[in-house]
């Protein structure tokens, strides 16, 4: 498939989630159902994203098409005085290209780059911990076993900006 125009950040919608479902299957051993996705996106307080290609695109058929494809979705959720990250994800096929970045980008500037943030991430997961550093995220604790799926350990990490206040692990 041949892109012909650059992506876009945009609020995720319902009518997103079965291109979100299929980069979940492809992104996680445990995908998040489709409940969960229609849970996060009727929060009013939550931060949902898209990152969409908006242009014509040549399927493998050679047939222009002209309709956004999702690239990659953030979904953000507010719990008592931080934000929870709570999953980010970017196709296979265009990961390495900023998506992941632009998507923390807009999240922090919807929801305010001075409150308070955690996330899990997995252990291994070496590149996306370089990209939570990157955004001022810090180590602050280890969940054991915290992933069913595998057994694997989930580092806790927080951001605090300026205005936020220290959270505890």
């Amino acid at each position: 498939m041949t892109l012909q125009s650059t992506a876009a950040i945009r609020p995720l919608t319902y009518a997103d989630l079965p291109q979100v479902l299929a980069i979940e299957r492809q992104s996680f051993p445990t995908p998040w159902s489709l409940s969960m996705f229609v849970l996060e996106l009727s929060r009013p307080s939550g931060v949902c994203l898209a990152a969409v290609e908006e242009g014509d695109y040549t399927d493998g058929g050679g047939l222009r098409r002209a309709h956004p494809r999702l690239l990659g979705y953030l979904i953000c959720s507010r719990y008592g005085d931080a934000w929870h990250l709570m999953n980010v994800a970017v196709d296979p096929a265009v990961r390495r290209r900023g998506l992941a970045t632009a998507l923390l980008e807009e999240m922090l500037a919807k929801a305010g780059p001075d409150d308070a943030y955690t996330l899990e991430v997995r252990t291994a997961n070496e590149g996306a911990i370089r990209l939570y550093e990157q955004f001022g995220f810090r180590p602050s604790g280890v969940r054991t076993r915290y992933y069913q799926d595998t057994g694997e350990d989930a580092l806790i990490m927080w951001r605090v900006g300026a205005g936020a206040a220290p959270a505890e692990a």
